[in-house]
């Protein structure tokens, strides 16, 4: 692993907004994704009051608590208890009568302006939280691959234009790689490991702009000291950059603490070890679920989901990579990620 030699690579501030066309909808309908919710985004825009939301230590968390009116709440809130439900008990209510939407939660900042939902069981006060968003096709073409080819199964919803995903627990990644990663409570070479892993997990299936806050830790107690799972939390950014480092989690200065880590806990032979058995990890689970991931790319190859100029200049860079042409005469991002996950598995090198 190494730093990253010019800053100037930084994902695009702006991301074109993709709409779910007909193809990857009935891939949606096929896997019981697409459902007709009684909640759209748009509704949850109808607020008609906000205040800042601070955390313990009153910093300003750049999330805003939305408050609705009496007709709204009484339409909203229901809808989206039977969402929670859904998600959680396959719509079962009469199992979830102790819980009720206790916060509502806006950002306006980012590509997806999510709302953050709160659940709170009334019985205990325990919560857990959703989000629902504007459907956008480059993070639906994550989320699958996501459930797909790494170690984590995703919950999601899709209605119309309107995306509802599942909180993923962990502690933020930037919060553990500025405050706890010289703890000596954890782990180094677990922790460097499985940084290897993630970053070969994203780069395999072009996930971009892996920065410290786009993803969490997931620290499990086991019989001899913690595992660590690196989980992914933003999706915007699947096949859509034009350089290749943009994919390589290792070369983002948010991460530097995670990478120097690494250098200085495992040698370049394990960091090697490592990435192999990643990408033969990966390689399974393509056979295992090569049907449906056929039918995922089929779709993206009628989708439109990266400006042609990006997808060219990425082919450039991975005609390099692979030391094949092939990739300088991909026009198409879908195509370009196919090419390339099968090119990484098939040279495990």
């Amino acid at each position: 692993m190494s730093e990253i030699d010019n800053r100037d690579d930084v994902p695009s501030k702006k991301k074109i907004f993709y709409p779910i066309q007909a193809p990857l909808k009935q891939y949606l309908i096929k896997y019981d994704r697409e459902i007709d919710l009684p909640v759209q985004y748009s509704d949850m825009l109808r607020f008609n009051m906000t205040t800042p939301l601070l955390d313990k230590n009153d910093v300003d968390t750049l999330w805003q608590t939305v408050y609705y009116d009496e007709t709204e709440m009484s339409e909203l809130y229901p809808g989206l208890k039977y969402i929670y439900a859904l998600m959680n008990a396959s719509g079962r209510l009469e199992v979830m009568d102790h819980l009720s939407v206790s916060r509502i939660d806006y950002c306006c900042f980012g590509n997806s302006k999510p709302f953050r939902v709160r659940i709170i069981n009334r019985l205990n006060d325990n919560y857990d939280h959703f989000y629902v968003k504007r459907a956008d096709a480059s993070r639906v073409y994550g989320l699958e691959l996501e459930h797909i080819l790494s170690p984590n199964r995703i919950n999601y919803i899709t209605s119309h234009d309107t995306l509802i995903e599942e909180h993923i627990p962990g502690l933020p990644g930037d919060i553990f790689v500025n405050d706890y990663i010289t703890d000596v409570k954890f782990n180094r070479t677990r922790i460097s490991k499985e940084f290897v892993k993630f970053n070969e997990r994203c780069f395999v299936r072009l996930l971009g702009d892996m920065r410290s806050y786009n993803f969490v830790v997931d620290i499990t107690p086991d019989i001899e000291g913690n595992q660590y799972r690196i989980r992914a939390i933003d999706f915007d950014q699947q096949s859509y950059e034009g350089k290749l480092k943009l994919y390589m989690p290792q070369f983002f200065k948010e991460n530097n603490n995670l990478v120097f880590l690494g250098m200085e806990s495992i040698t370049e032979k394990t960091m090697r070890q490592y990435q192999q058995e990643e990408r033969s990890i990966i390689s399974h689970r393509v056979r295992l679920a090569r049907h449906r991931l056929k039918e995922l790319f089929d779709a993206s190859l009628k989708d439109e989901v990266a400006p042609l100029e990006k997808t060219l200049a990425l082919g450039q860079e991975l005609a390099i990579y692979h030391n094949s042409k092939k990739f300088t005469k991909i026009k198409h991002m879908g195509k370009m990620l196919k090419a390339h996950l099968y090119a990484c598995l098939e040279n495990k090198k």
